[in-house]
């Protein structure tokens, strides 16, 4: 059991029933591992057909077991031994008819009878459903995933999209990287379970004319990386993001944007319906008086001197300080960022005084914009207080946290 990645020092136990995409199994094997877990796969007999036991123990490391009555348990009793070390069991492709017999108790061969005879309380079941739309969508297969989740089982799908019968709808399986991150996320603290969140994330693009303008070199990936941490904790989260080129993290509600006037009225209404709003866009100070209709072309932008033109530039909405000033009963706990490349703790201070905010995060913008690590200050009216250095999810959930144990609840 590996001591480094995400998953380090969890023992999955992972079945495979039969459906096509089991191919998507043996990658899923491969990114357990990798996040540090160890894996033991189960196989039903009609998984074997579709994927050979010799493929998953070489991509898990572990002997496979396809057969409730496997002689290498010494009490000849692998239904029972294979769950009680285990951390949780997925069972991805997870068939129609698998979801049957886990709805109706039934236990005709080993994964179903392991999963069964689980402690329950102790190793969490989660399901990843894989069949064709038609079977995804039948009264059914919906009564039975109604009855799996009442019986504490946790369905992770499944996605829209091409089959492999031809068709396309409901019922494909998650990719293996979103099983990965279903299963990093559903081990951490739901500190924020029933909470909203608002965060903003990346630049603002301040137009010069319809190809040209203004920006900075905010990637986007600590918002991002809070949004991730938020939903993971359990929290209902909106997400504004500017112009940028990331994955929005599933679960999370996007809106997208381009300049700082469209960010903040998009950013208003949903302040007031959220109980928390993190500020972590790099939102342009200022913008263009004036936006060119067409391109402005260089030869035509010098006068007779040879000089360019001056560009006359208006203040932005200051999007924080909005949100900060509305009436009470409207406003969310509110925590600016400060990107800043000097004296960075006083000028967070400065920052949390102006914005009236109960906290600033503070970092060193040109240090981290892009990376994927990064250095917090968190700065309150108490002091200032460092996280440790990490990678930008692992801060993000260090401040989610935080945030969890400052912002009070809304009242009804």
């Amino acid at each position: 059991m590996s001591d480094t990645g995400e998953l380090a020092r969890r023992h999955i136990v992972l079945g495979l029933s039969g459906g096509v995409a089991c191919y998507k199994a043996a990658d899923l094997a491969r990114e357990l591992v990798k996040a540090g877990a160890t894996v033991q796969v189960v196989m039903t007999e009609a998984a074997c057909r579709f994927i050979t036991p010799v493929t998953m123990q070489a991509l898990s490391g572990r002997p496979v077991f396809t057969n409730q009555w496997d002689a290498r348990e010494g009490n000849n009793m692998a239904h029972i031994n294979l769950t009680r070390e285990a951390d949780a069991v997925v069972v991805a492709p997870a068939s129609a008819d698998f979801i049957a017999q886990l709805a109706q108790g039934r236990a005709d061969e080993l994964l179903s009878l392991l999963c069964l005879a689980r402690p329950a309380q102790a190793v969490p079941l989660l399901v990843a459903p894989a069949m064709n739309r038609e079977m995804w969508a039948h009264p059914a297969t919906q009564r039975n995933v109604a009855q799996i989740r009442a019986d504490g089982a946790f369905v992770l799908g499944p996605a829209a999209g091409d089959q492999a019968c031809g068709e396309i709808g409901d019922g494909r399986m998650l990719e293996a990287d979103e099983l990965r991150d279903e299963l990093i996320a559903h081990f951490q603290p739901k500190v924020l379970a029933g909470r909203t969140l608002l965060v903003t994330a990346g630049p603002t693009f301040e137009a010069l004319d319809p190809v040209r303008g203004i920006t900075n070199l905010s990637s986007g990936k600590m918002g991002f990386a809070i949004a991730r941490a938020a939903a993971e904790a359990g929290a209902s989260v909106t997400l504004v993001a500017g112009p940028v080129h990331q994955p929005t993290p599933r679960g999370v509600r996007r809106i997208d944007v381009s300049s700082a006037e469209q960010m903040l009225a998009a950013v208003l209404p949903e302040a007031k319906v959220h109980e928390v709003f993190v500020a972590t866009a790099a939102v342009a100070d200022w913008r263009p008086a004036e936006v060119a209709a067409q391109k402005m072309k260089k030869d035509a932008s010098r006068d007779g001197a040879g000089r360019v033109p001056a560009i006359a530039f208006v203040e932005n909405p200051d999007i924080l300080a909005t949100v900060a000033r509305l009436p009470a009963a409207e406003r969310p706990f509110c925590v600016g960022f400060a990107a800043e490349s000097h004296d960075i703790v006083r000028h967070a201070r400065e920052k949390l005084a102006r914005k009236g905010v109960p906290l600033i995060v503070a970092n060193d913008g040109p240090a981290t914009f892009g990376r994927d690590d990064n250095t917090l200050v968190l700065v309150d009216a108490q002091g200032e207080r460092a996280l440790p250095p990490g990678d930008k999810l692992t801060l993000a959930r260090a401040l989610v946290a935080e945030i969890a144990a400052r912002a009070p609840r809304r009242p009804a």
